[in-house]
């Protein structure tokens, strides 16, 4: 058996699939604190679906692949390690000067204009722990001062007395020659026996000294909660019978074994997000649709990704916590939309979120102590989730409190009925998740009418009837494992390891061909031996043969442009037509992503890095569910239509009950114990031969 796991704000959600395609999902509360007791609740719970205790489902697990958002929780909540940085002498401020993008790093796009509201964030490492050593390596990794020794094993013991957890060493130019570093980790070694080191030249070995600088320090930042979340998860397991391979999501895409998401932390913080993209890649290639929009709509955010041509977009600068981290991840966009999200009135005006009541103490349907009119408390008050069926009746919710926070708090201060007032708020949030989807499309160049729009998380089903037809898709597919698509794509990831090394070519411009200048030799002899290394850590994850993929890329832009494009590279003997076609396949992803006639060949290119991705094969059963035969049973209920405002008779199936082709027109609701899945009055619902649902408009 195969066991997916992904720990979100609210829920934890569990996927099982057993060696005959055989599947189950399951929910359980997340337990803030104390994370391992959530995901043994929700392994106990699909144990029982399934006629066995949660200890004899654990002894027959293989696989076990763990979607985590520990990493991303100590960056936003600032409770890491305190870490100390060792820098090149007279480069102490760089994280504190970090480039003018840090005055605008993770600030929402509507309060872009607020200048006043501007603020650099607060540090990782206070300046007070930084410590300047007199040392330097220039461009070429040639070393022009040697570097002073005794000065670092001071400074190891300066950090150290002043109660310093973990090291980062970043110095300049490092990632062309690194000795300089190892001797520092060598020195902090002896000074601080067992401490955590982390190497710039190790963790982000690019050009770039602010990105690489803060890439070490929150990968040592990071480094003891991590490591202790994963060690306890792990320890709990083994405990309880489990004997197979665990291995965590990173945020490029694949899973990785514990001992090297213990070394590279930073590695992880989009991992909960990643889960999601992944498994609808992962399906969207057996229904046939290379071009994904896919939506996380959970407790409280709302995460969004772009699949091109079967291919996630990545990038290489990503911002965490208000800093610039030089890792490929996956680009996931948040905004603070979900099913927590708190409505208000302001100043006369209906607003939802970003804040959110997560899972304590939630929406006041919960009935858990909180107070604050929510969207899910919306959902319950328009009739389109039914109190008594959420969570497979696991969990009653309470409709009349519900009812009573939205008219206390919205409806009589707008001068609207309750029912008015709870369709505001769902119109509102999805208006507010349609916008998001238009600046990931439009704004970079893509028409949503290409897309298919790919809903899940707890909440996702719920709300892609709205925002799915506010965007103008022609089609949304809601994933059979859509209450837990995450955790599935934990489940189905392939495993992941990535390297890189810059090089610094300037090619093009002015009367030279746009190759030239880009060296082959060079290229050639660095992609070799990145492969090489992508395969000796394959082989240490016992995999190889034909179970291995690897992945060439490099990062070009155009002359004085300080970001990147990430364009593949063919497998194969590096030539002239090979850097040929690389330069103009630049050009061509520049105008996609930039605009039809943005490519500017004058200007000359650079290459800054080259990379190679590993990618070994999970061999996991595909889900292989057999929908049932015969007319389902249908129910009938009234709700209150969001768009139309007003009552109408919807009728409700029994998702587990629906035959394949089964087709039903709105409204409509399509009930599973872990989610709803509403179909509009404009749209029609159709069920695959696996399950899952796609919605169209009529």
């Amino acid at each position: 058996m195969y066991l997916g796991v992904d720990i979100g704000g609210t829920f934890t959600d569990l996927v099982l699939l057993d060696e005959q395609g055989g599947l189950v999902t399951t929910k359980a509360l997340s337990t803030p604190g104390e994370l391992e007791v959530g995901v043994f609740n929700a392994v106990q719970d699909a144990a029982a679906q399934r006629g066995m205790t949660g200890e004899e489902l654990l002894a027959r697990v293989v696989a076990f692949g763990h979607g985590t958002t520990q990493a991303t929780n100590a960056v936003i909540e600032r409770d890491g390690a305190r870490t100390g940085l060792i820098a090149t002498r007279g480069f102490g401020d760089t994280l504190a000067i970090q480039r003018l993008m840090g005055f605008t790093a993770g600030v929402p796009v509507d309060r872009l204009g607020w200048y006043s509201r501007r603020r650099y964030p607060q540090p990782i490492v206070p300046r007070h722990l930084v410590r300047e050593i007199r040392e330097r390596v220039d461009h070429a990794g040639k070393v022009l001062v040697a570097l002073d020794e005794d000065q670092v094993r001071e400074a190891v013991r300066s950090l150290a007395s002043e109660g310093v957890q973990t090291f980062a060493v970043a110095f300049l130019w490092s990632f062309r020659n690194p000795e300089h570093e190892r001797i520092a980790a060598r020195i902090i070694g002896e000074e601080v026996p067992g401490a955590y080191v982390s190497l710039s030249s190790e963790v982000a070995p690019v050009i770039g000294e602010y990105e690489r600088t803060a890439t070490a320090a929150l990968n040592s930042y990071l480094a003891p909660k991590v490591v202790s979340y994963l060690d306890g998860i792990e320890q709990m397991l083994r405990k309880r019978g489990f004997k197979g391979a665990f291995s965590i999501l990173n945020s490029a895409g694949g899973v990785m074994p514990v001992a090297e998401a213990a070394r590279r932390p930073v590695t992880l913080v989009t991992s909960g997000p990643t889960g999601g993209v992944m498994g609808s890649v992962h399906l969207a290639k057996k229904l046939g649709y290379r071009n994904l929009i896919t939506t996380d709509m959970g407790g409280t955010s709302f995460d969004v990704a772009i699949v091109v041509d079967d291919k996630p977009l990545m990038s290489t600068n990503h911002e965490a916590g208000g800093f610039h981290i030089a890792t490929p991840m996956i680009e996931v966009r948040a905004i603070g939309a979900g099913g927590g999200s708190i409505a208000r009135v302001v100043d006369g005006q209906l607003r939802v979120g970003p804040d959110s009541a997560g899972a304590r103490p939630g929406p006041v349907c919960y009935g858990r102590g909180g107070s604050l009119a929510t969207v899910t408390d919306a959902d319950v008050v328009l009739g389109i989730i039914d109190p008594q069926t959420f969570l497979g009746g696991k969990m009653k919710l309470d409709k009349a409190a519900a009812s009573a926070a939205i008219d206390e708090q919205i409806a009589k201060p707008l001068g609207l009925t309750t029912e008015e007032a709870a369709a505001g708020i769902r119109r509102i949030v999805d208006a507010q998740m349609a916008d998001t989807l238009r600046e990931v499309t439009i704004g970079r160049g893509h028409d949503p009418r290409d897309f298919v729009i790919f809903a899940y998380g707890g909440a996702g089903p719920v709300h892609c009837a709205g925002y799915g037809a506010e965007l103008g898709v022609p089609k949304m597919v809601v994933p059979v494992t859509s209450m837990a698509h995450s955790a599935y794509g934990a489940l189905a990831a392939d495993l992941q390891f990535a390297v890189e090394k810059s090089l610094l070519m300037r090619a093009g411009g002015g009367s030279r061909t746009p190759a030239d200048g880009l060296v082959a030799s060079e290229i050639a002899a660095a992609f070799a031996t990145l492969e090489a290394e992508c395969l000796d850590a394959m082989r240490r994850a016992g995999v190889t043969g034909e179970d291995v993929q690897l992945l060439r890329t490099a990062d070009l832009r155009y002359r004085r442009q300080t970001n990147d494009l990430i364009i593949p590279v063919p497998a194969g003997e590096i030539a002239a037509a090979t850097l040929d076609d690389l330069v103009a396949r630049f050009e061509a992803t520049y105008e996609q992503t930039y605009g039809k006639g943005s490519a500017f060949r004058e200007a000359g290119l650079e290459l800054t890095n080259v990379r190679v991705e590993a990618f070994g094969k999970a061999r996991r059963p595909e889900i292989a569910l057999v929908a049932p035969s015969g007319e389902p049973t249908v129910g009938r209920r009234r709700i209150f239509e969001p768009v139309a405002a007003a009552w109408m008779e919807c009728a409700v199936y029994n998702w587990r009950e629906l035959p394949k082709d089964f087709t039903v027109a709105g409204p409509a609701v399509i009930e599973h114990p872990e989610t709803s899945v509403f179909v509009a009055a404009s749209q029609i619902a159709r069920l695959d031969a696996t399950s899952n649902i796609t919605i169209e408009q009529r």
